[in-house]
């Protein structure tokens, strides 16, 4: 090994870990029929900030199978999927009495979920549709409707495999997921509109969010609707491949629940009007060969406008990241990136504007590994460095120092509307405070066979002034996983 790379290898060896590409499903048939199915399987360890009451520290095990039909044809496709969530070993007091303490990680949220019961499981359709292509007799376009999975950003793959990699990490799913990492998930029943070619892709996407994401029963729909359209284009030539793709959303929810937001809580209670924001942005992403290596750009961002409640809706985001993968050290293939992220607070909750950038309906995980934060309020500056010393190994770790963009907003977490009844987010109040925590954390993921995949992560998170002050026991959380992945 060359000097360069004992010295990287001694940097992961400790602080490193992460994230091996998906294996491909095995494919089993019964006449025309393709049956593919998966099994996931999670050991949660939380830590979470010190409470007064309540419990923060537990272990418990998140479970999910899936079992999908499907057929091919020239002029007709369709999906028949079948999911069964369960939860073992919930927590039952991991929710704080005092303050804004509140729920104790995400083992609170699936118990208070699910009727406050320690083991829970459901089988429910977690799709079922039907595909028509060649619609008008071109086979560029095609039209699905029923009940599918949705991620924004996924609607052309890059031929680069810079690109292709920033995109499932650092693009995909910001605003519209399917919450992938949680225990149950979220589909959306509607319809999907796709015109594509190589020199470009047209989306259009309108549906309802089923329940799910900590809620075991996946059944039924939420009072939200969302509608999407996005148009992506590949450019760039020679040494330079880019993608670049502008987009636009509509979300409405007409439940009556009470909205987290950082207005006081008599005022909250007496606005039940419904939430309308459109949502337009981009991203463009960059990858330039060189003698030296690979270096990256990736650009992000978006402006809101609509209605919160009875309130103007205002707010925005923008991330702005770069990386190099350097030719030295071939035997680790390092990559280090390194940006910027920013999404808008409320600074005066007692005005007729609210002003803090709302996620819509994400998935949080891939930019939170360790979700206690999203994109609300947030102001987060992050480093990371991926190593690949095998074929079938993945090591990254990821540093965000992370800090409330408005002092007088909240500290939120959550990624939206998974159940009638709850609004999606939470909020606490910082007291003030800007300054959140420093995001230490380690991620290894080791395929040890094609249709076998075992991850390992620990994050730590160093508490800072906004979390002492609602914490002042504790300001320090931790969470660490083993998971399996079977694919059958």
């Amino acid at each position: 090994m060359k000097p360069a790379c004992v010295i990287v290898f001694g940097l992961f060896l400790t602080t490193s870990i992460a994230t091996p590409q998906a294996a491909a499903p095995a494919t089993h048939k019964i006449g025309s029929v393709t049956v593919q199915g998966s099994f996931r399987t999670r050991m949660e360890a939380w830590d979470w900030f010190q409470s007064d009451t309540g419990d923060g520290s537990y272990l418990f095990s998140g479970n999910l199978l899936r079992l999908s039909f499907s057929q091919q044809r020239e002029a007709v496709d369709w999906q028949v999927e079948l999911a069964v969530p369960f939860l073992l070993g919930l927590p039952d007091n991991a929710v704080s009495t005092t303050g804004a303490q509140g729920q104790l990680g995400l083992g609170a949220n699936y118990f208070l979920a699910n009727g406050r019961s320690r083991n829970s499981a459901m089988l429910f359709p977690k799709q079922g549709f039907l595909r028509v292509k060649n619609l008008f007799g071109d086979k560029a376009q095609s039209l699905r409707f029923g009940r599918f999975e949705y991620i924004d950003g996924t609607e052309m793959t890059p031929k680069s495999p810079t690109l292709a990699a920033l995109k499932l990490s650092r693009i995909n799913q910001r605003l519209i997921g399917n919450f992938g990492w949680a225990h149950v998930g979220r589909s959306y029943d509607g319809a999907h509109y796709v015109y594509n070619k190589p020199t470009g892709n047209f989306t259009l996407m309108a549906g309802i969010p089923t329940r799910g994401v900590f809620q075991t029963d996946g059944w039924g729909w939420n009072r939200s609707g969302l509608g999407y359209a996005a148009y992506t284009k590949p450019h760039g030539k020679g040494s330079h491949a880019a993608e670049t793709r502008l987009f636009a959303m509509y979300y409405h929810d007409w439940r009556q629940v009470l909205k987290t937001d950082n207005r006081p809580l008599a005022v909250r209670r007496g606005d039940l009007n419904n939430i309308r924001i459109g949502t337009f942005g981009a991203h463009s992403i960059h990858a330039v060969e060189s003698k030296k290596g690979t270096f990256d750009v990736v650009l992000w961002g978006a402006g809101q406008t609509g209605r919160w409640g009875v309130q103007d809706h205002r707010g925005w985001a923008i991330a702005a990241e770069a990386g190099f993968q350097p030719k030295v050290c071939a035997a680790l293939k390092p990559w280090f990136r390194g940006g910027i992220y920013e999404g808008s607070g409320d600074k005066t909750p007692g005005d007729r504007t609210h002003n803090t950038f709302f996620q819509i309906l994400p998935t949080p995980r891939p930019y939170a590994r360790f979700p206690f934060f999203d994109m609300m309020n947030n102001r987060d500056v992050m480093g990371s460095m991926l190593l690949r010393p095998h074929k079938n190994v993945t090591v990254s770790t990821e540093f965000h120092a992370l800090s409330l963009a408005a002092r007088d907003d909240l500290w939120y977490l959550g990624g939206g509307v998974f159940q009638p009844w709850t609004f999606g987010y939470v909020g606490r109040a910082a007291n003030g405070a800007s300054s959140l925590a420093n995001l230490y954390d380690t991620s290894v993921d080791w395929r040890a066979r094609p249709d076998l995949t075992f991850t390992f992560y620990y994050g730590y998170a160093a508490g800072r002034a906004a979390i002492s002050s609602i914490y002042p026991k504790g300001k320090n959380g931790g969470l660490g996983y083993i998971e399996l992945n079977y694919r059958f």
